[in-house]
């Protein structure tokens, strides 16, 4: 039970400080072109590899209550996108192959990408319209992670892995999906009216 509270713990703290470092400019950014998106009734593509990709199916899930045509990579009944759609790539270290790759895909045929990752100068990064840096630990060694544990003020953090970037993701993207609401004007009711009701 020791590890179970101090880790939680620490997860909040984590992404308290965080929602304190956010760069206003990015966060304003990634939220008009999706309301941009919705009015348009433009495609939005979401993906991201293992925890990552669960973090974005999470979110694409939120965007579909909202009334977004919106989909995960992957999925048999994914379309093609093209200019004017928009992709967003959930990586906390903006360098797994499987996602980089497909970002460079989507800007080929003038998708706007939107990057969500603790590295702005990563590979993923180039291929971005638009960048959001959520800060977090990543899997990758452990001096990339530095601003990770200034933030925390220890050394080495309780979550393992990717564990804090994609906790704080979750969080952030679920902050994005309230900002959604009051800027579209939608309420409660509403997604629950999008709601899954074939359920076992």
């Amino acid at each position: 039970m020791e590890y179970v509270v101090k880790t939680m713990k620490e997860i909040a703290y984590f992404i308290e400080r965080v929602a304190e470092r956010l760069r206003k400019d990015q966060v304003e950014r990634f939220i008009d072109v999706l309301v941009d998106a919705y009015k348009r009734k433009a495609k939005v593509l979401v993906m991201g590899a293992g925890r990552s990709g669960l973090i974005g199916r999470a979110f694409a899930m939120r965007l579909m209550h909202l009334g977004f045509n919106v989909y995960v990579l992957g999925e048999s009944i994914t379309p093609s996108i093209g200019e004017g759609d928009v992709v967003i790539a959930v990586s906390g270290s903006g360098r797994t192959r499987l996602i980089v790759t497909a970002a460079e895909a989507a800007k080929k045929v003038k998708a706007t990408v939107v990057a969500i990752t603790s590295y702005p100068d990563s590979p993923l990064a180039q291929y971005a319209d638009v960048i959001v840096e959520v800060p977090g630990r990543t899997k990758l060694v452990p001096d990339i992670d530095y601003f990770a544990r200034q933030i925390l003020g220890i050394h080495e953090p309780l979550a393992p892995l990717g564990t804090l970037f994609e906790d704080t993701a979750l969080v952030f993207l679920d902050g994005v999906v309230v900002e959604l609401m009051h800027r579209l004007g939608k309420d409660e009711s509403e997604l629950r009216k999008r709601h899954a009701n074939i359920e076992l």
